[in-house]
């Protein structure tokens, strides 16, 4: 089979979409060589590489494709995919190319979230317009959907009016080095590159408000006279990062919220070895992760998988991506987060049973099972 993938996010996203498309074609390429993978980027990526005997990197050639990649990626490739003799297109991240119903290559969307939809406020009115449009034509006609949770699934169907019946759900997994056990000799190198301290709560994530760093870092407040250790941000953001600094200066916590993406930049974080991210998982206490609304929650699996006591969200999809394994609580409240993080730093009984029911919630999301079941769809649709 000729499959063809939507790669533009694969190339240059650095942040959950762009894992996501670099996991699932690296997984389907190595698990099932016996068939093609044609990667359709639209222009020439410094950051990201994708390289295999069966992967096949295609960009615009000739003009005005190459004038025009946007186009190009979004209407045009028709042309190059029938060229290629595509069986199968996926589009990894909520498009798919317009009018390619009409082509006779039967197609799927993976949609993540419908964010722009559930918090408009977040977006610009123009922005929420043209998303709502893409994901809508891509809803309307791929051939099947990949909804990555049960709540992403439930969106599309109440928002948008999708059968049930026409939508996937497909849980995805993590890169296996978050499972891999490190020497301390590894763990004393990552934490002395990064300047880590010997003890600290993580936050992994844009920062954004639905990701909900400031409550984290009220939380970190309430909590000044009872535990002493940092929270560490590997992350970067606009505006609600400038409001999440101006609470931690006003209320003196610039010693215990540490931006690690401000000493080591996100375009130099994006290139850290597959290694060093997994490291500073498994050196932390515990992942804080209170977001208001996910499509998956990757982080919380991740953490899991790292053998890291979790606290997340009682709401949206993160008690799929946590199982019995997390510690829950109200994203709205400071009280709730604080209480939490103050009970793993000072119960060990209560972490042991978290990171064993954990690593156990989390093998049931392997890389095995997430491309056999990806696999699975593909050869449904292709007949």
């Amino acid at each position: 089979m000729n499959i063809a993938f939507d790669a533009k996010r694969a190339y240059h996203n650095n942040t959950g979409l762009g894992q996501y498309s670099r996991t699932l074609i690296r997984l389907l390429a190595s698990a099932f060589p016996q068939h093609e993978y044609f990667l359709y980027n639209p222009r020439k990526s410094a950051a990201y590489q994708l390289e295999g005997r069966n992967m096949h990197e295609m960009r615009p050639k000739g003009i005005p494709s190459s004038l025009f990649p946007s186009a190009w990626r979004s209407n045009w490739v028709k042309s190059d995919l029938k060229k290629h003799k595509i069986n199968l297109y996926h589009g990894l991240s909520h498009e798919i190319p317009l009018g390619i119903e009409n082509t006779g290559i039967p197609s799927i969307v993976t949609i993540h979230d419908l964010i722009h939809e559930k918090f408009p406020e977040q977006y610009t009115a123009i922005d929420v317009k043209i998303y709502s449009k893409k994901f809508r034509n891509a809803c309307d006609n791929a051939t099947r959907i990949i909804a990555i949770s049960r709540q992403t699934k439930q969106d599309i169907m109440e928002i948008y009016k999708i059968p049930s019946s026409k939508i996937d759900i497909c849980y995805q997994s993590c890169f296996q080095e978050f499972g891999q056990n490190f020497s301390e000799q590894t763990k004393d190198e990552v934490r002395s590159k990064f300047g880590l301290p010997k003890k600290f709560f993580l936050s992994v994530g844009s920062i954004i408000e639905r990701k909900n760093l400031l409550n984290v870092c009220k939380a970190m407040f309430l909590l000044r006279q009872v535990v002493d250790i940092p929270l560490v941000v590997i992350g970067d953001g606009g505006k609600y990062k400038q409001k999440v600094q101006d609470f931690i200066r006003q209320h003196d916590l610039d010693n215990r919220v540490i931006f690690l993406s401000e000493k080591f930049p996100v375009t130099d974080t994006l290139r850290w070895s597959n290694i060093e991210l997994p490291v500073i998982y498994q050196l932390a206490t515990a992942m804080i992760y209170p977001s208001y609304y996910e499509g998956f929650g990757l982080p919380v699996l991740e953490a899991l998988q790292s053998s890291l006591p979790v606290i997340t969200s009682n709401v949206s999809c993160l008690p799929e991506a946590g199982g019995d394994a997390a510690y829950y609580v109200n994203p709205n409240s400071a009280e709730e987060i604080a209480e939490g993080m103050r009970l793993i730093y000072t119960d060990p009984e209560l972490v042991d049973i978290m990171v064993d029911k954990g690593y156990r919630y989390a093998s049931e999301f392997s890389l095995d099972r997430y491309g056999s079941r990806v696999m699975d769809i593909y050869k449904q649709v292709w007949k």
